[in-house]
């Protein structure tokens, strides 16, 4: 199976894996690292999905999209620069220092298709793009599981043997807890 990632530019797709059940339901969108917590908790409902709409026109667009040789969309990651992210100001997750590095905060795989190394092609696809848009480095903010099981739940942010096996090293430990597992800041250097 071939998969391709590419930016996500259609509101359609990233509402597909990332967008409720129900247009008025109140859920995540993505948006809780994107937005401050002040916007992010005044969002309610549909005005949610209509924020996602607006940061999908953006240049760059919020993150990446997979799809499989049908072109049927399976797969989403959020990528884009911290400075733009909560994770500018989390208290949390550590600084390492000024470089505008970009942020890979979830990693989401639709149901029926997981399994099958779509996390590793979403992954690449995200650090490919944040290359390509000027990075000088990108981070994530996994979870040390140590191979034991992760609730699907709280899977989003991946684990610090997929950010490994994407080249990514452990850069720092962070104060930030998921799911009973720590979460540690990986980086990778794209210059």
């Amino acid at each position: 199976m071939a998969i391709q990632v590419r930016p996500a530019t259609s509101f359609t797709d990233v509402q597909t894996m990332v967008g409720p059940k129900r247009p008025d339901a109140t859920v995540c969108w993505c948006l809780s690292y994107r937005l401050s917590s002040k916007e992010n908790n005044a969002l309610r409902g549909e005005q949610r999905g209509d924020r996602v709409k607006s940061l999908v026109k953006l240049d760059p667009p919020p993150g990446v999209l997979a799809y499989d040789d049908d072109g049927e969309v399976v797969g989403w990651a959020a990528v884009h620069p911290r400075a733009d992210t909560s994770f500018a100001r989390n208290r949390r997750i550590p600084h390492l220092d000024d470089l505008d590095v970009w942020s890979i905060w979830c990693l989401r795989v639709r149901p029926g298709h997981r399994g099958r190394g779509i996390a590793h092609h979403l992954l690449a696809g995200a650090v490919a793009f944040a290359k390509k848009n000027g990075a000088p480095a990108v981070e994530g903010y996994p979870v040390d599981n140590k191979g034991e099981k992760v609730d699907l739940t709280m899977a989003y942010v991946g684990t610090r043997a997929l950010f490994e096996r994407a080249g990514f090293t452990k850069a720092a430990g962070t104060d930030s807890v998921l799911n009973g597992f720590p979460r540690v800041l990986m980086r990778l250097p794209l210059s």
